[in-house]
């Protein structure tokens, strides 16, 4: 199979934040023999791969991106022993809708989770006190040195807070496929009801109106802070999946809300949200971003970790 990249794509066609310059090489893989074959091709041009989905949880560049932009786009549901099975391009929204039709629950915490299978599994991500590692059976990836597939069960994917085997060795494996283990015998009904609550929430309480890439920051465990600041901030506590220290709130104390930097703005609705308002670049909310982290060091003597990935 022979590959055609082609050059000079803007990224922000590509970026639920409309943020980003151009990919010199880019590429969209829509079955497994399409992204071996342009992994291939990469490793034959000299290119360095940067995998892409929806770019839900992704900031890119101004100045755009060397090498090959590779997006992972293998689209596929089906009922599968124990679960559901999806390529890595999937929406998470398609996922939910498939198991409610198989009448399988165990993902309507997922309701209204921006993105693709494939970035969800990689950042692990989670809400509303479920993550991917409670669902997760297996993941296929294809590594890119020997482009041979690897099969790893959820003990080998070592998922931890907003993160996994594959997030922690950049570059090394592509996700395509997992396999969710999901439990049978559920009420369509009431699966749906499940999931539409979730997505009324983020719809009320989050900044859908503007592009965005979701919570900037991590939120802040508990238990990793000084027993003062733990009895202090205890109160301000919620479990997702155990005990954290919500960013929002932390940057809600220091006034930042409001405040903008060209077209970026820190959301007054959802304050651990940067959103577009004004055909934003990426110095705007990258200037933001070291805002809120000095201020709220300043004023709580903690580091926010940034949950957002960077291209």
């Amino acid at each position: 199979m022979k590959i055609m990249p082609r050059q000079d794509i803007s990224l922000k066609k590509h970026s639920n934040y409309r943020i980003g310059g151009p990919a010199e090489y880019f590429f969209e893989a829509k079955n497994p023999a399409e992204l071996k074959a342009a992994v291939r091709e990469a490793k034959r041009r000299g290119l360095s791969i940067f995998v892409i989905g929806h770019a839900t949880n992704l900031l890119f560049p101004d100045e755009g991106l060397r090498g090959l932009a590779l997006k992972v786009s293998w689209d596929f549901v089906k009922k599968a022993r124990g679960g559901i099975s999806a390529g890595a391009g999937t929406p998470i929204t398609k996922i939910l809708a498939a198991s409610a039709r198989a009448k399988l629950s165990g993902l309507e915490w997922a309701g209204g989770l921006p993105g693709t299978l494939g970035g969800a599994i990689r950042g692990n991500a989670g809400c509303f006190g479920g993550e991917m590692k409670d669902v997760v059976k297996d993941v296929t990836s294809l590594d890119v040195k020997t482009l041979r597939l690897i099969k790893r069960p959820l003990r080998q994917c070592k998922f931890g807070y907003r993160t996994s085997i594959f997030k922690q060795q950049p570059g090394r494996e592509i996700i395509l496929a997992a396999t969710l283990s999901l439990q049978p015998g559920g009420n369509p009904n009431i699966i749906r009801r499940k999931i539409r609550e979730k997505v009324t929430y983020r719809r009320h309480r989050h900044p859908m109106e503007y592009p965005n890439i979701g919570s900037i920051f991590k939120n802040v465990p508990l238990a990793a802070l000084p027993a003062g600041q733990q009895r202090a901030l205890q109160s301000k506590a919620k479990t997702d999946p155990f005990p954290v220290v919500p960013a929002a709130y932390l940057i809600a104390q220091t006034g930042l809300p409001g405040v903008s930097s060209g077209g970026a703005m820190i959301s007054p609705k959802h304050p651990n949200f940067i959103v577009n308002v004004l055909d934003a670049r990426a110095e705007d909310v990258n200037r933001l971003i070291a805002l809120v982290k000095k201020t709220v060091k300043k004023k709580f003597r903690i580091e926010l970790e940034e949950e957002i990935q960077r291209a």
